[in-house]
């Protein structure tokens, strides 16, 4: 059958797309055991060798991206992800310091404010650096060179 050999590769090019989509690399590894299985099939080799085929070189392709760097999640923590709080980044003028906490107006609402350990009070404008629960940390703000 002459077109047995075409599911590999169309197989292959469909999950080449998705992998545009998904972005992971993971169905990239599955499409190079698909490869693998229609180079099989191109020389020959009988559907059981193909099937097998293609699930090991999937499976190893899998193995080796999950030990690379690329397969790994470096995951954040949520109190100082800008991509969860928006709020971190943004800069604050805070005057009067008690006890290292102080209660500004921010965005239209009061917030408690506490800095970070290590920071002096005596700078006037501070970058909140995480967030815990309706607690502002805040870092003193470093001067831009030439400013």
């Amino acid at each position: 059958m002459a077109t047995g050999g075409l599911f590999w590769w169309v197989g292959a090019g469909v999950l080449v797309v998705l992998e545009l989509f998904s972005g992971t690399f993971y169905m990239l590894m599955v499409a190079l055991g698909f490869v693998a299985a229609g180079l099989a099939r191109w020389a020959g080799a009988n559907i059981d060798l193909q099937l097998a085929l293609a699930a090991a070189v999937a499976l190893a392709a899998v193995i080796l991206l999950r030990r690379s760097r690329f397969g790994r999640r470096v995951r954040k923590d949520a109190l100082r992800n800008p991509d969860v709080n928006l709020d971190i980044g943004a800069t604050l003028s805070v005057s009067d310091w008690h006890d290292r906490r102080a209660r500004i107006s921010y965005r239209g609402a009061d917030w408690d404010v506490e800095l970070a350990p290590g920071e002096p009070e005596d700078a006037r404008l501070y970058e909140v650096t995480a967030l815990r629960g309706s607690c502002l940390i805040v870092a003193a703000r470093k001067q831009a060179v030439g400013a």
